[in-house]
């Protein structure tokens, strides 16, 4: 009764909140800020037609304007930063000021020209240009490091952008990256939406790179206006045509290895009051996911997207905007060699498994923004966002059937919806930055799955006299001499046992989560002191529900003589449920056909018993501890240490042996690390960025809830490392503008991974006296390794070799002796050196190289320009993974060298 209550209570606190919203009849789009003012002569008289830049060193981002006839001047759609302002006109002295965007409060710099010659003092950029005075660590990427950033995936940028700038960030498979040694613990700001959803290619389609102005990643102690999975906040700017009177634009088309064709446009075009930036894109390659094969095969795909950006000044102080989006994905599920020419019971080829899958994305997100006056701003929007995912399996379900790896066959028919309101109000006056705000957001869950046996050896009525399954047989095996009844015959799967001409099973599930989330936040400037204090109270309804009141704290000390920083923050979060596939983690133990299936099944996707494994939001504290520095004005350090500890943390296993992926949830994980970065602003051309961590990602058992659940188990206290675990990886960005030709470029990445955990690889053991392997003799007699529990073609994935000899994907071995035991692809722990938690198996290290090398204006026009560009992504070839069985997404090589050439036409 007391949870009917519950319920009851924060549907009428929903009610009210989203009553007082809807007043206004229209997610806050509050990623970005404004800068206006005037320009006057020593006199005091306006001065038309003056050039004014703002600049910020460390991102590079700059924007240039021109005085209107009343001397003024308004940059718009400006990211939050510090900028330095300069004004040139002739006749006057260069004049420059610095200027702070924090929020949505605009900010006015009137600027007052000096006579040319005079005694004016002009300001020099200094050190002091390059550090912040924040308690929250975080890095910015605008558009010019954006556009040259060599990256891999085509249908992933925004990923591989943040992968690859990004401090804390392990690289993984399709898109996926895991931020400070959390599994998709992150959430994108859209210019103000909420997107907390996963974002990998497998899951949703992103917004595309094309459509981005500037990212803010946040690695530090989340503010409080952010909430639900914070590990990093991605904060976009999307690009505006507002202020543009001439419309501006590019098409470009690209080829490329694997038959990729990239192809697209945009263009931005508008006036002071009005602003639309639209772009095009399209991709159709041959290798659209990670493959768990180096040799690329069936992995085709393409995606298509739109998106759209409309801004309107309808006065002085109230302004509209409106963000559009719709992507649609298709791609294949790429085969490995045991997919391929699939034999049926009786011997028979039945043909390549052919499983795709489709996603469907569309978002709309309107705000409106009211100036109250000077020092304070209202801003209020609402957002709709729908992913549509669709699993196809095989036109001959016998075909997805793959010995020791796929038992059955699924379809999948999955959405997502996600709908909205948004507000808040922004305060900006003497030593205060204040904003206050409220979030409610209801998620709509819709899962369809049709699920059926595909392996005859699963559910077989009957064994023979050694206890191997039969493949016919009737129930009481009275048809068959010497056979037996199989004790562990599940007689509720058989109407769903394809190999016996059964059918399958169709499940439906669905749920509805409801969030609110009340937020306050200060940020105090006394002196050389920045004060950060903020609360924020979120409330989950759910399949479970959870309140949750989170204190959020910072400090920070800037030592303005030696341009140094020094920080510290607390946050405390409410972390919640994964909402892909919940439904059925949560209740799927439940269903009697579903139980049967996971209990003949076991593995990852069991049942410890039959019943409902609900989830329970967990909480988050973290503590962050770092510094900035500036050397001169050409170099700029940051670092951070992080300790984060969780009660309740989420990661994800497979269904089955399907590539379908749920929720699961563990007790606790401990998180700590460090990351650091280095900037070099662009000085005679040359500029160039180092990111590099070290997170450790340790959990603990028991596993709490979702499918697979083992309550209760003895030992089951003990930390291990989960498989999104590494030691240290780190990127270096260096681009050079060539000076013998200024529109020429040439920029170069390297990648280097230490390797994440890889806990399914079979390791050494001398005595069995270590938890994490078992002691094997060899029929020899010697101490070894059992081999037997993988497939040829994993062993031949895993780069195993025996006593020199080298798995293939149709040959291998059942064991090995530990001396002649290696691998070309993992780290493998020597004989009882293993440990999960301090010592597991991992992916080898690799270090990635990519390059590009681009002409801007190729024929040295002026309004219209033709662009080239050669990218080159593993330029080596390396031949490395990703990772190996991961229980969340199985195997993956990282790409091939792959190369692409592009033309661009810009106006």
């Amino acid at each position: 009764m007391s949870g009917h209550r519950s319920s009851r209570a924060f549907q009428l606190l929903s009610f009210f909140v989203l009553l007082c919203f809807s007043t206004y009849a229209l997610v806050a789009q509050d990623n970005s800020g404004s800068i206006a003012g005037s320009v006057t002569d020593p006199s005091g008289a306006i001065v038309p037609g003056a050039t004014v830049k703002i600049l910020n060193s460390v991102t590079g981002y700059t924007r240039t304007v021109t005085t209107d006839a009343a001397g003024q001047f308004r940059f718009f759609n400006v990211p939050f930063n510090p900028y330095r302002i300069t004004v040139d006109d002739p006749g006057f002295a260069t004049s420059t000021a610095s200027v702070d965007v924090s929020s949505m409060v605009p900010v006015n710099a009137p600027v007052k020209l000096s006579v040319s010659g005079s005694a004016t003092t002009v300001n020099v950029e200094t050190g002091a240009d390059l550090v912040e005075t924040d308690s929250t660590s975080h890095i910015d990427i605008d558009r010019n490091v954006i556009d040259k950033l060599p990256t891999e995936s085509a249908s992933s940028e925004l990923s591989s952008i943040v992968t690859l700038a990004s401090p804390g960030v392990a690289a993984d498979s399709n898109g996926l990256f895991h931020g400070l040694g959390d599994h998709a613990e992150n959430s994108f700001s859209i210019d103000g939406q909420p997107i907390t959803d996963q974002q990998s290619k497998v899951f949703s389609n992103q917004l595309p790179a094309d459509a981005v102005q500037s990212l803010e990643v946040i690695d530090g102690a989340p503010p409080a206006e952010y909430g639900d999975k914070t590990s990093l906040v991605i904060k976009v700017t999307t690009r505006s045509g507002q202020g543009l009177t001439h419309p501006t634009g590019s098409l470009n088309l690209a080829y490329g290895t694997f038959g990729t064709v990239n192809g697209g446009g945009n263009i931005a075009f508008g006036s002071q009051k009005f602003g639309n930036f639209f772009s095009i894109s399209g991709l159709n390659t041959g290798r659209f996911l990670d493959p768990s094969e180096f040799v690329v095969f069936h992995d085709k795909g393409n995606e298509e997207n739109l998106f759209d950006r409309v801004d309107y000044q309808l006065s002085g102080k109230d302004s509209l905007h409106l963000n559009l989006q719709y992507t649609r994905s298709w791609f294949q599920t790429p085969n490995d060699y045991e997919n391929l020419g699939v034999l049926d019971q009786n011997g028979n080829n039945i043909g390549n498994t052919d499983q795709k899958s489709k996603v469907e994305t569309w978002d709309i997100a309107p705000s409106y923004t009211h100036i109250i006056n000077d020092a304070t701003v209202f801003n209020i929007g609402a957002y709709a966002r729908k992913d549509a995912y669709s699993y196809i399996p095989s036109g001959n379900a016998l075909a997805d059937f793959a010995p020791a790896q796929q038992q059955e066959t699924i379809a999948q028919q999955r959405s997502l919806l996600n709908a909205g309101l948004h507000a808040d109000v922004s305060y900006v006056k003497g030593i205060h930055n204040l904003k206050i705000g409220a979030m409610y957001e209801h998620t709509f869950l819709r899962e369809n799955n049709q699920l059926g046996l595909v392996d005859p050896g699963v559910n077989a009525p009957c064994l023979d006299a050694d206890g191997n399954p039969l493949n016919g047989g009737d129930p009481d095996c009275t048809s068959i001499a010497d056979s037996q009844q199989n004790p562990d015959y599940q007689p509720i799967l058989a109407p769903f046992d394809v190999t016996r001409g059964g059918g399958l099973y169709g499940w439906h599930g669905q749920a509805d989560v409801k969030q609110l989330a009340l937020y306050a936040q200060d940020q105090i400037t006394a002196g050389n002191w920045l004060f950060n204090f903020g609360v924020r109270g979120d409330f989950y309804n759910g399949l479970t529900s959870r309140r949750e009141a989170e204190p959020r704290a910072g400090i920070s000390y800037n030592f303005k003589k030696t341009n140094t920083v020094l920080r510290v923050s607390y946050a405390r979060t409410q972390e919640t449920p994964f909402n892909e596939n919940l439904v059925l983690s949560s209740n799927g133990c439940a269903d009697p056909v579903l139980y049967g299936i996971f209990a003949t099944l076991g593995g990852d996707g069991s049942c410890a018993q039959p019943g409902v494994t609900p989830f329970d939001p967990g909480f988050r504290n973290e503590f962050h501890a770092g510094f900035q520095q500036a050397f001169g004005r050409h170099l700029v350090v940051s670092g951070d240490y992080i300790w984060k500890y969780t009660h309740n943390a989420y990661d994800f296993s497979v269904l089955g042996t399907t590539p379908i992926t749920f929720p699961i949830e563990w007790a606790s994980s401990k998180i700590p690390g460090w990351v650091l970065h280095a900037n070099v602003p662009e000085t005679h051309g040359f500029s160039a960025f180092v990111v590099m961590s070290s997170v450790a990602a340790r959990f603990f058992n028991p596993q709490l809830g979702g499918v697979g659940t083992t309550p209760g188990t003895p030992d089951s206290t003990a930390p291990f490392r989960i498989d999104h675990d590494e030691k240290f990886n780190e990127t270096t960005h260096i681009q050079y503008n060539m000076p013998f030709r200024k529109s020429m470029w040439y920029g170069f990445n390297w990648r280097y991974d230490s390797g994440l955990v890889a806990g399914a690889v079979p390791c050494y053991n001398d005595s069995g006296s270590n938890t994490g392997c078992d002691a094997f003799i060899t029929p020899q007699g010697q101490p070894g390794v059992d081999l037997s529990g993988l497939t040829f073609d994993q062993q031949f994935q895993a780069g195993i070799v025996c006593d020199g000899v080298a798995a293939t994907p149709y040959s291998g071995f059942q064991y090995c002796d530990n001396t002649g035991y290696t691998s070309k692809l993992l780290q493998i722990p020597g004989p009882n050196t293993e440990d999960d938690d301090h010592n597991p198996q991992r992916v080898a290290p690799r270090s990635l190289f990519d390059m590009a090398l681009g002409d801007d204006n190729l024929f040295h026009t002026d309004k219209h320009r033709i662009a080239v560009r050669v990218t080159a992504i593993n330029v080596t070839n390396k031949y490395a993974l990703y990772n190996f069985l991961s229980t969340f997404s199985g195997t993956h090589y990282v790409t091939p060298r792959a190369i692409t050439g592009q033309i661009t036409y810009n106006f």
